[in-house]
């Protein structure tokens, strides 16, 4: 190798190297689309019941709407499952009220009940009135 093919080649390389860097990161540009199996309904729906002011041991002040009773179950169908609870109860009351239209709910009751049915190892209700408060405008 005389010294000017090892000039050359030392002129070269780098713009090698930049154009083998330029090649490499324009192949990750490019349109790439990202696909999920949540929507915005669903997604939408499930927070629902965090739009629902809860009323248990007190009333709400104010004039409300009665939107009508709901109720929520929570039902633990096998043994192996997780126990039925009053607070996923409280949650499904809260969704039902949701989908009157309601933004507040006064729970009247809740049962834990522990005996076997056919259809659950233990089950939680919940019982209420759906409600519609007046909202103020921020």
């Amino acid at each position: 190798m005389t010294n000017s093919d090892l000039t050359t080649a030392l002129k070269t390389a780098p713009k090698s190297v930049l154009l083998l860097s330029a090649l490499l990161l324009g192949g990750c540009a490019g349109e790439y689309t990202f696909n999920s199996n949540l929507d915005g309904q669903a997604i939408d729906d499930y927070f629902k019941a965090g739009d629902v002011q809860l009323f248990q041991e007190t009333q709400p002040k104010g004039p409300y709407e009665l939107k009508g009773m709901v109720e929520g179950e929570s039902c633990q169908e096998r043994a192996q499952d997780v126990p039925a609870s009053i607070g996923e109860a409280r949650t499904m009351a809260r969704r039902a009220a949701a989908d009157k239209g309601a933004n507040g709910l006064i729970i009247k009751r809740c049962a834990l009940i522990e005996e076997p049915s056919k259809a659950c190892v233990s089950q939680a209700l919940c019982v209420g009135q759906a409600i519609l408060l007046p909202t103020t405008e921020k």
